[in-house]
């Protein structure tokens, strides 16, 4: 029975996908849907797939998972992808708009508001707000289009020192220990031949996907980012305020 997949279908994840299209053995074992990461994570959660590519805030509502990948989406500092725009500066936002497509991003969003900004705002899932959330290449360019912007892999950073964790390879089934390492050599061969894969993708005005994809996204899945996993976990339940609860659920 081939093993089913759920992977994203962003900029940041094209090597990956790259190195798996380029594997025959792996492909003749698997069917892989590519989706927007709240979907990837849904269908993982409802076992619709064996495997997906999740935000590691969908981690809390799989039982039992394992992550079974040495690789990630993962950034040191400035990921350039995940931000919070805003017409006003930080002290001024009251409200705050979420973005559907991620979980994860909204959560590391109300997290730094209120441990590292201090501040505490009205979440909502759509309509008018201060400033709102919004991750992955619709972000591409977008600097200049609004009076603020910050970069959340940044604020993390300097918030407590460690990098950040953005989405991860999880099976919610024992996956067999063969079928794990064949995987991570395709995406191994992916990621070693990121060139290619960035001499495909269109260019974006004002975006250097060529610095994006080598050096803003940081694909090891080492001990620092799996100590920001543990870390940011803590954080999303001590998230208590009624408002974000409820905006979160």
């Amino acid at each position: 029975m081939k093993i089913k997949i759920s992977a994203v279908s962003y900029t940041n994840t094209l090597p990956l996908v790259y190195g798996i299209n380029h594997h025959p053995e792996l492909l003749a074992r698997i069917e892989m849907s590519q989706d927007i990461p709240s979907v990837c994570a849904q269908k993982l959660i409802d076992k619709e797939v064996d495997l997906g590519f999740v935000p590691v805030a969908a981690l809390l509502d799989i039982p039992n998972y394992e992550i079974i990948s040495d690789y990630c989406i993962g950034s040191m500092g400035k990921v350039t992808s995940v931000y919070i725009f805003s017409k006003k500066p930080m002290a001024e936002i009251a409200t705050l708009r979420l973005d559907a497509q991620s979980r994860t991003s909204n959560k590391l969003a109300l997290v730094l508001l209120q441990k590292y900004w201090k501040k505490t705002v009205r979440v909502i899932h759509e309509g008018e707000a201060d400033a709102y959330v919004e991750i992955g290449d619709r972000t591409f360019g977008k600097l200049d289009t609004e009076p603020f912007a910050y970069d959340l892999g940044e604020a993390w950073t300097e918030y407590c020192g460690l990098p950040f964790t953005y989405a991860v390879w999880a099976a919610n089934k024992r996956i067999p220990k063969e079928f794990i390492a064949l995987f991570n050599k395709a995406l191994k061969y992916g990621l070693d031949h990121r060139e290619e894969v960035i001499e495909s993708i269109p260019k974006h005005e004002n975006f250097d996907i060529r610095e994006y994809l080598m050096r803003s996204i940081d694909y090891s899945l080492d001990a620092g980012k799996r100590e920001a996993i543990h870390l940011f976990h803590r954080l999303i339940v001590e998230l208590n305020e009624p408002d974000y609860q409820k905006a979160l659920s």
